[in-house]
């Protein structure tokens, strides 16, 4: 019985480090959440849900912390925080698997997002496009890279778009 509990045990510190990423495949449910986060999130609640593994920004305006795949690589998600609490939440350089509840997913063109989510508004960020979808005090962004959907973004009221 005893070495039962120290396998189990074991196992469960094992599979740890495995949670210490941004969720595989992440979801967007616009006005909601991104890859299991909320809007309005405290700081323990992001680290239980995606792990202590993570980058904090050092040029950022607010304090903002990067979940990326892999070491020094910038694939991955970010949260931002106004007053400790998640003030916006957005993917990274297009991650593999993420996608709306709708079945939208990073990578699909530009045409089919707005197919799914009607005329959104348009905003130039530089080198890249956000589309922006108002809902319930919160906003939902598609950002669009060269045609294509690039990453997702949910943001609180009176969050940067532009990245």
């Amino acid at each position: 019985m005893r070495l039962a509990l120290v396998i189990a045990a074991a196992l469960a510190i094992a599979a740890a480090p495995a949670a210490s990423a941004p969720p595989t495949p992440g979801v967007l449910l616009p006005a909601t959440s991104l890859g299991g986060l909320r809007l309005g999130d405290t700081k323990a609640a992001v680290e239980s849900a995606w792990g202590r593994a993570y980058g904090r920004c050092r040029g950022c305006e607010r304090e903002t912390w990067y979940f990326n795949y892999f070491a020094f690589q910038p694939r991955g998600a970010g949260v931002e925080f106004r007053r400790d609490r998640v003030s916006a939440i957005f993917t990274l350089y297009q991650p593999l698997g993420w996608r709306t509840r709708l079945g939208l997913e990073l990578g699909d063109r530009e045409e089919r997002v707005r197919a799914i989510y009607g005329e959104l508004t348009r905003l130039e960020c530089g080198t890249y496009s956000a589309l922006l979808l108002p809902r319930r005090g919160t906003l939902t962004v598609f950002y669009v890279l060269a045609g294509r959907l690039w990453a997702f973004g949910l943001l609180a009221s009176g969050a940067p778009v532009c990245r």
